[in-house]
């Protein structure tokens, strides 16, 4: 029902920039959005959340004030704006979505549906 494609991953060096796009294809309404990482020899940690009504956002705490998630204007694209990358940044980085009405938006548990994963270096 749904399929999503992230993109903008790459290679950094430490204070540097990225920004991860989610294209989001999908036969039923998203409810919201979120981006999650993963870096080898670690689990999986929630970086960021949005609804698709785009009212708030949520962040960890770890990113917060450097990172920020948003919504194109059509609401099919979810984006992940990263400033001031530091080497523990470093991770694949998947979109996440999900059709409930109601979930925790750090919380992996309520997103179905998950992308391919796009990788983040940033290098000292």
């Amino acid at each position: 029902q749904v399929e999503l494609v992230e993109s903008g991953g790459g290679s950094v060096q430490t204070g540097g920039s990225l920004r991860l796009s989610c294209a989001a294809s999908s036969g039923v309404r998203i409810t919201g959005m979120a981006w999650f990482r993963q870096s080898p020899g670690k689990e999986r940690e929630a970086v960021a959340a949005i609804p698709i009504g785009g009212a708030s956002q949520h962040y960890a705490d770890s990113v917060k004030g450097r990172f920020a998630i948003s919504l194109n204007n059509a609401k099919t694209t979810v984006y992940l704006q990263m400033s001031n990358l530091r080497p523990e940044d470093s991770a694949i980085y998947y979109c996440a979505a999900t059709t409930r009405n109601g979930w925790s938006p750090l919380s992996a548990v309520g997103y179905g549906y998950w992308g391919q994963g796009t990788q983040v270096t940033v290098s000292s």
